[in-house]
């Protein structure tokens, strides 16, 4: 069988840039963005029509006098969050004291409820009946959080594989948050997996593998 990719929806970076422009405006027609990024209206309109199918960006319609109606656009909901999804630094330093909470029964609680919180989002409608039904339920419902995931069904049993590590600064400096996201995946998929590849190592993704020995490294939660 194929490798099945799901394709994610994320913003590049010319993108962000145009919703910046965009948002600054409150709402804008396709010639006023024209006039300020110097492109043609093929050009906007082509972007504009991609992220208005991605839900980045919303379009109305606009009545004036007695003139032909028109329409602008303006940042959704959605785009304002993708915009503001900077979370990196934050992530990190919470990260940093939830490892320094000095008593282990506190700091395994605390894990525990992250890992069941995760497990919650992430296994919504994940209730195949096969592990291969499961996994690519998950694929999907990780997709539709952003990840560039895919499954590699060539085998006995699936691999799921990120193409990018969702937690590189922090996997970095502490291999507990790849164990934790290795748990919730187990706990979604209702199976063992082991976690044969890491970016954080050097490969190009992170790959795991259903039914396989569970990953060598130490949980020092």
């Amino acid at each position: 069988m194929p490798v099945l990719v799901a394709t994610s929806t994320r913003l590049d970076t010319a993108d962000r840039d145009f919703l910046r422009r965009l948002h600054r405006h409150d709402a804008a027609t396709i010639q006023e963005l024209c006039d300020e990024l110097g492109v043609t209206a093929t050009a906007v309109r082509q972007r504009m029509g991609r992220l208005v199918a991605a839900r980045f960006v919303v379009r109305r319609e606009v009545h004036e006098g007695r003139g032909r109606p028109h329409h602008v656009y303006s940042v959704s909901e959605r785009g304002l969050r993708e915009l503001g999804d900077n979370y990196a630094e934050l992530a990190t330093i919470l990260w940093n004291e939830l490892r320094n909470i000095t008593d282990a029964r506190v700091r395994r609680a605390i894990f525990d409820r992250i890992q069941d919180t995760l497990a919650e989002r992430y296994g919504r409608g994940v209730d195949g009946r096969t592990v291969s039904q499961r996994v690519e339920q998950l694929k999907t419902r990780l997709a539709e959080s952003g990840f560039d995931v895919e499954v590699d069904s060539q085998g006995r049993l699936p691999i799921l594989r990120e193409n990018n590590c969702p937690y590189y600064d922090l996997a970095s400096s502490d291999p507990a948050i790849c164990e934790l996201e290795h748990k919730v995946f187990e706990q979604v998929l209702g199976t063992t997996l082991a976690l044969t590849h890491r970016c954080v190592d050097g490969h190009n993704c992170c790959e795991f593998q259903a039914g396989g020995t569970p990953s060598a490294l130490t949980d020092e939660r």
